[in-house]
């Protein structure tokens, strides 16, 4: 029996990262170097979250720039990932009856390829984004990433990009070595706990958390992805955090795998 491919939720932090060598992006690559070759990632990015159901199915996804304010060199960056209209359809399949729109316009942004061009920097696995409904409730996002999770035995790696935390409020900008923030880290800390134990019900309802939960989440888009990556874990396997930290006092760079 062939084993199923990792899930992976990686904590994306600042888009610098896809232009750094540091902890963070020295430990994504090293991720890339310890899977088995996947047939495609599907990726689930905290920012294309829009009011809708949408799989990109284009075979070339153009590299979108979506920030501002940031060196220019890092709006030069192009991950030119071929994409995959055949896993868009298949995606589109799984979550049926849920209407699924087939995006010719998106492609990949750099809550995908900040990551991906550490995780496999030659560009040559086919890469498809699923956007993340922001009309559904936290248990829509779960049921969506467990009926996803077949994908898993077909070589698929599935991948969701956000924070954990990730307050930019209380963000430290150009400050370095700043302290955790104390509720960061008790909400961190509590969902690893419920991570390991493999209770999924307190993450997926992570709004009667409490006032850690509330800084730590103060809007749901670099949350959710989270819950795509966890509804895919099969009973017994293993969690891990090969990558952890907070950057700025308020942002997670937890990552969580799965198996």
């Amino acid at each position: 029996m062939i084993n199923p491919m990792p899930a992976i939720f990686f904590g994306h932090g600042n888009p610098m990262n896809a232009l750094s060598k540091n902890a963070y992006t020295e430990a994504w690559a090293a991720i890339g170097t310890q899977l088995p070759r996947p047939t495609a990632v599907l990726a689930v990015s905290a920012h294309w979250y829009l009011p809708a159901t949408a799989v990109t199915a284009t075979r070339a996804p153009r590299t979108i720039h979506d920030f501002g304010g940031f060196p220019p060199e890092l709006s030069q960056v192009q991950y030119p990932a071929p994409g995959s209209p055949e896993l868009a359809e298949r995606v589109r399949s799984l979550l049926a009856p849920v209407p699924v729109e087939l995006d010719e316009r998106w492609g990949l942004d750099h809550g995908t390829w900040s990551v991906l061009c550490h995780v496999f920097p030659q560009a040559d696995i086919p890469v498809v984004q699923l956007s993340i409904d922001e009309t559904q409730p936290p248990e829509f996002h779960y049921e969506t990433g467990q009926r996803l999770a077949p994908l898993r035995d077909e070589g698929v790696l599935i991948i969701g990009s956000g924070n954990i935390v990730h307050n930019l409020h209380t963000y430290a900008w150009g400050r370095h070595m700043v302290e955790p923030f104390d509720w960061a880290v008790r909400f961190e800390q509590q969902a690893r706990e419920f991570l390991r134990s493999g209770d999924d019900a307190p993450l997926v309802a992570y709004e009667k958390l409490g006032r850690d939960a509330r800084l730590s989440i103060p809007t749901p888009e670099h949350y959710l992805p989270l819950l795509y990556v966890i509804a895919a874990r099969r009973a017994g396997e293993q969690v891990s955090f090969p990558v952890e930290g907070v950057d700025g006092g308020s942002v997670s760079m937890l990552t969580v795998q799965i198996g």
